[in-house]
């Protein structure tokens, strides 16, 4: 569905299209944000704008985006919208919306502004994507509610004290591997989590911890050093005499660091550059990266297709 008919079509429903004219906004407790995937075809827009129009529904912020553009494409259209709505309760618009999506074969979801994501981060002996994390959420840049930290090691227990946050030293090995799983599983069922952010947990989850957190766990890791795996990747990078490094963010699956991309950042290198300097540049970027990942995710903001990912920025 091209974008000037998209216009067109909001267009239509203008008196919904429009952020709110009240002092304050729109409370917090009547502003939702709905995302859906379905097969593409036309009309989609207009139903789901004249579906929130019909209910009062005051739409403020929207994006499209339709996957049929290569040989690769999937044929599925994307949408996420961010409105208000105080004619209808949470549960109310969820009922009704099941039916429209049921008409367009919709994968959707919907949440309340009002209700930051639960979060549980693991990390084992590095720290810095964690503190950053934790920073981040206390100064109120990331609208997470961090239930919990799991970590095989105990070194972070004082840092999660700091934070005022539940720490689970939790070991692994190999005899116990499926059983500190099990723990770990409880502890994030516990918690409710919506996310599970590995801030460097250096663990590999087995195929059926991937499949339990499909869709709602996030890795960090050094990218862009695709021949340096293993022990000490910005050792082997150095004596390489690397001109790149890099991150990557994705969501966790079966297949180790092979997951749906969410985002990725380099930085550039000299060859007076030191192991170390190496090290801290690239625990800068991994930090930085793992943020917009978790950031958008908790927002909303991507869509899983197929083996890549959708994101409204």
């Amino acid at each position: 569905m091209g974008l000037i008919l998209s216009l067109m079509l909001f267009a239509l429903t203008s008196s919904t299209y429009r952020v709110c004219a009240c002092d304050n906004g729109p409370a917090m407790s009547s502003t939702y944000t709905l995302t859906l995937s379905c097969p593409d075809r036309p009309g989609i827009v207009h139903a789901v704008s004249g579906f929130l129009f019909e209910r009062g529904g005051n739409i403020l912020d929207a994006a499209q985006y339709a996957d049929d553009r290569d040989q690769d494409a999937t044929g599925l259209f994307f949408m996420r919208v961010g409105f208000a709505c105080a004619d209808l309760s949470f549960e109310a618009l969820k009922e009704e919306l099941a039916v429209l999506a049921g008409d367009f074969e919709m994968r959707w979801s919907l949440h309340q502004a009002s209700q930051p994501m639960r979060t549980v981060l693991m990390v084992s002996k590095e720290g810095h994507c964690l503190n950053d994390l934790l920073f981040r959420w206390k100064s109120g840049l990331l609208r997470l509610d961090i239930r919990a930290i799991v970590s095989n090691h105990n070194e972070f227990e004082q840092l999660a004290a700091s934070y005022k946050v539940p720490f689970h030293h939790i070991p692994v090995t190999a005899a116990t591997k499926a059983e500190s799983e099990a723990r770990q599983y409880d502890v994030i069922q516990s918690a409710g989590a919506e996310l599970v952010v590995l801030a460097r947990y250096m663990q590999i989850l087995s195929d059926e911890m991937c499949q339990n957190l499909a869709g709602r766990a996030i890795n960090i890791h050094h990218s862009f050093l695709p021949s340096f795996k293993g022990a000490k990747p910005y050792h082997q990078a150095h004596a390489r005499g690397v001109k790149l490094i890099g991150a990557t963010a994705h969501y966790v699956t079966a297949d180790l660091d092979e997951g749906p991309i969410i985002e990725q950042d380099v930085a550039r290198v000299e060859h007076s550059r030191t192991v170390e300097d190496l090290t801290a540049i690239g625990r800068d970027t991994e930090s930085q990266v793992l943020a917009r990942a978790v950031k958008w995710h908790s927002e909303h903001r991507v869509l899983l297709n197929g083996h890549k990912t959708v994101i409204f920025k």
